[in-house]
């Protein structure tokens, strides 16, 4: 009788599942995902007691989860894993939700809250601080629209685990989810005068162009938040911020 195949070690693992999974790059980015109910493989530590005894300050709720997941690699071996060393020298792979479960969610009416729409985003960490923001917020989902992946490991890092927790996707403008189109310009309506529905939807131009054309014309409204004179813009995420602020307090 044939003994069964040795399960393999974590870096061997983690070297067959690279390529398919998301990066979970630090330990507040596996803290989110565990809470959020991501399936995760394989975790790494350079120092396992440390990454503990945060869990144990920071994370309670999933000390024990960590406990059960983390195995220690030397320090030379996390660095091999990552593209940039976290401070906190812990890494993970997750699986990725499903795409089918995302497109449901973002499609299903009623919504209880917006869903953000980046529009052709140029810059990763933007996108991982409008997708940290979102969730945060409790939006529905996320979703980006050209050629930037959401599920880029720089995005979900600067998301810091949160794609978990909320529908991230990428789409065309056609395939965006139904509900009203708010479009943010600064051109438009103030936004102070304007009351954003839960079924909301709500679009961002790129940092550096602002709208597409094929988005502007999908737009049911065009707002604008405030802003002084002679300031040109504000940064992405925050221009996200204050506006699922305004939507959270309910009134115009």
């Amino acid at each position: 009788m044939t003994a069964p195949a040795p399960e393999p070690g974590p870096v061997s693992l983690w070297h067959r599942l690279a390529d398919t999974s998301v990066l979970l790059d630090g330990f507040h980015a596996l803290k989110h995902a565990l809470r959020f109910g991501a399936e995760v493989p394989v975790a790494v530590a350079v120092d396992r007691g440390a990454a503990l005894a945060l869990a144990e300050e920071l994370a309670p709720d999933v000390r024990d989860a960590l406990d059960a997941l983390l195995t220690r690699v030397p320090e030379p071996v996390y660095a091999s894993l990552v593209p940039r060393p976290h401070p906190t020298a812990v890494a993970a792979l997750a699986v990725r939700p499903p795409r089918t479960a995302h497109l449901e969610k973002l499609a299903h009416t009623p919504r209880t809250a917006p869903v953000v729409v980046l529009d052709n985003p140029r810059n990763l960490g933007n996108a991982g601080a409008v997708i940290r923001l979102a969730a945060g917020f409790g939006a529905t989902g996320v979703v980006t629209t050209g050629t930037l992946d959401p599920w880029h490991p720089t995005v979900v890092r600067g998301g810091a685990g949160l794609h978990f927790a909320t529908a991230v996707e990428r789409l065309t403008v056609a395939e965006l989810p139904p509900g009203p189109v708010f479009a943010l310009d600064p051109e438009g309506d103030d936004i102070r005068g304007v009351k954003l529905p839960d079924d909301a939807v709500l679009a961002f131009g790129s940092e550096r162009s602002g709208l597409s054309p094929e988005l502007r014309a999908r737009a049911d409204h065009v707002v604008a938040l405030p802003m002084r004179p002679q300031v040109s813009s504000y940064n992405l995420a925050t221009s996200v911020a204050m506006t699922l602020y305004h939507w959270s307090l309910g009134g115009s």
